[in-house]
């Protein structure tokens, strides 16, 4: 009922409209249609009927659609905006279009586009964006276009493809995506594997969707790529208590070990929780040495956080203020993968056996698995460690010895240093 009074309502307002002076309106078919084509036009017209069905502004000079470009023909079917110079469609231009069935966007310099814009366009069944610059297409961009039969892509900037993109388009026909420069790397055998194997969709030109990178695959076609090796992240953050005598002095320095596998080679990044707030850190942001590298936004030359590149993170002057939650996160092109440890610091004074009888107390009575242990971990069940360490003071001499061993190739795990020191795992994973 509602969209019959707006029915009614834009039928009686078109009625006394006239038609903008520089195009040609009339019907035919029963549809309202405007002609604006090969006027030179470097603005939309304004005061167009509101009873419109098609509007064509192709072959002009327009630079961009601005926000409301088309919010007085809510009714309008088919738009046709092919060869312009089109670079920027803004949020909201397109959004007011909740009956488009017809969109041309082909033959323009589109580079920034209101993805967002399509959500509103549930009744869209074709799609013209070839040839343009995008080099881009959000994961969801196409979630609402049930009613898409037919979608062109090809003659972009394109270097790969989210999985999943096409998986809302239940109803696709025709794709072409050919003449993209498409990066040919683990993220996106997905395609290659949906449009041989998977889709009824009909996608010509296939010899044109070809490798521009890396080097070794440049004009290779998608459909003949040799299968990659190709494995998303995995993730296991490794300790162990360490007592060798050697290194026993006054002091404690706290590192953790992050081991890592997937390919192409995931980037590690870790993630700090603490009662001043979150620490993330792109590992690494230190080098063999322990220095800050050049460009890191490590406050000096010596980092509270110390990320080495082979996994492992030090912490040369643990104390309270670095009690958290340590997280170490690997992602590469097929996903992402995380794990966890809580590390707290008993009071400096308090009795450790107290200090431990308190937490165990706390975590028994939720009903959760318990372990202490000397020099063995033994995780029992699937929610982050606690690992509550008794400790007296610091010392930065010791702290810089151990980080030049923790830059090290072997995984250390977690190395815990110190006058004494006690261990309580609590609901391990």
């Amino acid at each position: 009922m509602q969209e019959l009074h707006l029915l009614c309502w834009v039928v009686l307002l078109g009625l006394g409209q006239a038609c903008p002076e520089p195009c040609d309106c009339g019907e035919k078919c029963g549809f309202q249609i405007i002609d604006c084509s090969y006027r030179d036009l470097e603005a939309v017209p304004l005061d167009f009927p509101a009873n419109v069905t098609t509007l064509s502004l192709s072959a002009n000079r327009l630079p961009s659609l601005p926000e409301g470009a088309f919010r007085e023909v809510p009714l309008l079917q088919s738009l046709w905006l092919a060869h312009n110079e089109i670079r920027t469609v803004a949020a909201g231009a397109l959004a007011s279009l909740g009956h488009l069935k017809n969109l041309d966007l082909s033959h323009n310099l589109i580079s920034d586009f209101a993805w967002s814009d399509l959500h509103n366009l549930s009744a869209l069944q074709l799609l013209k964006m070839d040839s343009n610059e995008l080099t881009f297409i959000p994961h969801d961009a196409f979630r609402s276009l049930c009613a898409l039969r037919s979608l062109q892509l090809n003659h972009n900037h394109l270097h790969t493809l989210a999985e999943g993109t096409f998986a809302p388009l239940t109803l696709l026909s025709h794709l072409q995506i050919n003449d993209n420069p498409f990066d040919c790397t683990c993220s996106i055998m997905w395609f290659k594997t949906w449009a041989l194997t998977t889709t009824t969709v009909s996608i010509p030109e296939q010899d044109k969707i070809t490798c521009t990178s890396p080097h070794v695959l440049k004009g290779t076609p998608l459909n003949r790529l040799l299968p990659l090796p190709c494995s998303a992240p995995l993730v296991q953050l490794t300790y162990q208590p360490s007592q060798d005598g050697a290194e026993l002095q006054p002091g404690f320095v706290l590192a953790l070990h992050c081991d890592v596998e997937g390919q192409p080679a995931p980037q590690l990044h870790w993630h700090i929780q603490t009662s001043g707030g979150m620490v993330e850190i792109a590992s690494p942001n230190v080098g063999a040495d322990g220095h800050a590298l050049p460009g890191s936004p490590a406050a000096s030359s010596w980092p509270r956080f110390k990320a080495f590149a082979n996994g492992s993170l030090l912490i040369p002057d643990f104390g309270k203020l670095e009690e958290g939650t340590y997280s170490c996160l690997a992602t590469n092109e097929l996903g992402s993968a995380e794990s966890s440890v809580n590390v707290a610091l008993a009071t400096p004074g308090e009795s450790g056996e107290d200090t431990l009888g308190h937490r165990l107390h706390g975590k028994t009575a939720e009903g959760k698995g318990c372990y202490t242990v000397d020099n063995e971990v033994q995780p029992s069940g699937p929610e982050d460690n606690v690992v509550i360490i008794y400790l007296s003071h610091t010392r930065g001499s010791e702290a810089t010895a151990v980080g030049n061993r923790v830059s090290g190739q072997q995984p250390l795990g977690l190395l815990l240093l110190g006058q004494s020191l006690l261990l309580l795992f609590l609901a391990s994973s």
